[in-house]
């Protein structure tokens, strides 16, 4: 929440919100296109905190994304496979006809209805109307490829291939009907394309029909002219998979019409300017496996869409899901960052990690802001984890230009600036969030927003922000109804609470303990942060500082824990709080508002 009335009276209150910046563990990563810490801007708009800083500890703040292609993927926490339609599955087809193809010495012939082709180490091999047709491929090639056409379903069996074609794509798949491509167990199997291309190739490994990945081998893909892995229709990836995709010159995986990712152990890096580690052009669903995607390039100015943009771990144009599994993404470079999609997401299950570390992009009056995750559409999260840290100037947490709603589920959230931002309504009606902002608001609603249960831990920047804001100067209002609300840095002046809340002072780096019908919620202060708190439970809570903590369940990385033993520790004395007088310990005006009912005239 931006108050530019307040501008002028910054330097006064510096001294009480500056001086612990320089102990934050993130460090922004700047460059000549960082837009600078600014003033300007309006309520969630992304501009800047007009003063303030809160850090983080425990693991939210420690936690690291890196390729692994040794840990066995999850087999906890996953879902039911999907395949767009039935004949996707390997299971429901038989290919009985077996060809073999040795690259290290390749041999032309007619087999089983099928023409192979050679030309020096480029094979061509053409199976025509004929079904059920299995290629055995094999052996090594430092100046080949393998091209494949037909009219029929086919399986690729990758049993210790090695292919690098200069010229062109590796594997050329360039039959339009669906291709299982399988992995031999216990094979290790690698595509390599070249940085020129005689034909404008799309990807090292490219599939112009439905590409569909089997088998428990390992597949290594180098694209070093455009991208690594190319459909031009969709993707499945399966149990057992292990892929590592690299692109130095565009997307590790690309599909026209959706990815789909039922498991396997799936590593991609990219360093491209705004490359995505898996891109659709329509939906991404992700059931299980572990996917962890590195992005390294930064921001561009894109000369057809006429607007700056970014890297992204997944990016896609139309739905995200997440079901089940891992996701670990994590984006360097400036404007950079993990999820994108442009139309609704929904997080059921499973368990995602982002970390941005770039700052914002600008080119012709036009910014591309990092962001963990950025949903265009309504953004749903009713299950599953979510972690997420950003660290880079106007990095926002997670943020939807449309409506976020949140049912259930652990959202823990560090941000540089909101953690977590809807253009629209904001909902929280069940599960446990934790939402901490740098220079920002912790929760901040462009339109109303609603706290009607589950667990909410909300930290502020302190100075003019919040830690639970709503658009108040929109004519909207912040709703507190119901669950469990801790509130480093108070709530949005004109807020209706309907459940009663308590203000209190804090103390840094504290064990405290809320507890209520026999329920315990505690939590760890963080090292900075806003002054004031505030509470709320579903009855009268007491609260009580200093207390050694035990057993129960640890959520946010060890900042809070449910049913956990208490002892120890002091009463803290707690007085009706109704969101429009001043809070506890001075500071900036924010916490709470002006004492004494805010600004002269009615408020901000």
């Amino acid at each position: 929440m931006k108050k530019m009335m307040i501008l002028t009276m910054v330097a006064a209150f510096t001294v009480l919100n500056t001086a612990c910046s320089t102990d934050d563990p993130l460090t922004s990563s700047n460059s000549s296109t960082v837009i600078p810490t600014g003033s300007a801007g309006g309520n969630g708009a992304g501009g800047s905190s007009t003063g303030g800083s809160s850090t983080v500890t425990g693991d939210l703040a420690t936690f690291t994304v890196a390729i692994d292609k040794t840990t066995a993927e999850p087999t906890s926490g996953v879902a039911d496979a999907y395949y767009p339609e039935e004949e996707d599955n390997l299971s429901n087809n038989s290919f009985t006809t077996q060809v073999a193809i040795d690259l290290s010495n390749p041999t032309a012939k007619t087999e089983n209805g099928v023409t192979i082709t050679v030309n020096g180490g480029h094979v061509t091999a053409n199976h025509g109307d004929t079904k059920n047709v299995c290629y055995y491929v094999s052996g090594t090639t430092s100046n080949g490829s393998l091209t494949i056409l037909g009219e029929k379903k086919y399986e690729v069996v990758l049993a210790g291939a090695d292919i690098t074609n200069p010229d062109s794509a590796a594997l050329n798949l360039l039959s339009k009907k669906r291709a299982f491509v399988v992995l031999a167990d216990g094979s290790t199997n690698r595509l390599v394309d070249g940085s020129t291309s005689q034909n404008d190739h799309k990807g090292a490994l490219y599939c112009k029909g439905k590409l569909l990945m089997n088998g428990s081998g390992a597949l290594e893909v180098y694209g070093n002219y455009n991208n690594a892995i190319h459909s031009a229709d969709y993707i499945v990836f399966n149990t057992g998979n292990n892929v590592y995709a690299k692109s130095t010159a565009n997307h590790g995986v690309k599909a026209n019409d959706g990815i789909f990712i039922n498991g396997g152990i799936l590593n991609v890096e990219v360093s491209a300017a705004a490359a995505k580690g898996f891109n659709s052009e329509a939906d991404i669903m992700v059931n299980g496996g572990r996917t962890t995607v590195i992005t390294t390039g930064g921001g561009v100015w894109d000369t057809e869409d006429l607007e700056a943009k970014g890297a992204a771990g997944l990016k896609a144009d139309s739905v995200f899901t997440m079901n089940g599994g891992e996701l670990w993404l994590k984006s360097t470079g400036s404007g950079g960052k993990g999820i994108n999609v442009d139309q609704e997401a929904y997080f059921y299950g499973g368990s995602t990690y982002i970390i941005t570390e770039g700052s914002q992009y600008s080119s012709n009056n036009d910014t591309a802001s990092p962001k963990g995750i950025k949903v265009d559409g309504d953004l749903d999260i009713s299950g599953g984890r979510i972690w997420v840290r950003t660290s880079g100037s106007n990095g926002e947490g997670i943020e939807t230009k449309s409506t976020m709603n949140v049912t259930g589920g652990e959202v823990a959230c560090y941000a540089y600036d909101d953690a977590l931002n809807a253009a629209g309504d904001l909902t929280i009606s069940g599960g446990y969030v934790y939402a901490q902002a740098r220079t920002n608001d912790g929760i901040d609603a462009n339109g109303n927003c609603y706290i009607k249960g589950g667990f909410v831990f909300a930290v502020s920047a302190g100075g003019a922000e919040v830690a639970i804001d709503a658009n108040t100067e929109g004519g909207k209002k912040l709703y507190v109804q119901g669950g469990t609300v801790v509130a480093l840095g108070g709530l949005e002046q004109g807020s209706q609470l309907t459940q009663s809340c308590y203000q209190t002072s804090w103390s840094a780096n504290t064990w405290y303990a809320l507890t209520y019908n026999n329920t315990t919620f505690a939590y760890k202060t963080p090292s900075s942060g806003a002054t004031g708190m505030v509470v709320s439970a579903p009855s009268t809570p007491t609260l009580t500082s200093g207390v050694t903590v035990s057993g129960g369940t640890s959520y946010f990385g060890g900042l809070g824990n449910i049913g956990a033993t208490v002892s120890g520790g002091s009463q803290v004395s707690l007085t009706s709080y109704s969101g429009g007088g001043g809070m506890p310990g001075g500071g900036m005006p924010g916490g709470g508002g002006w004492p004494g009912g805010g600004m002269p005239g009615g408020g901000w």
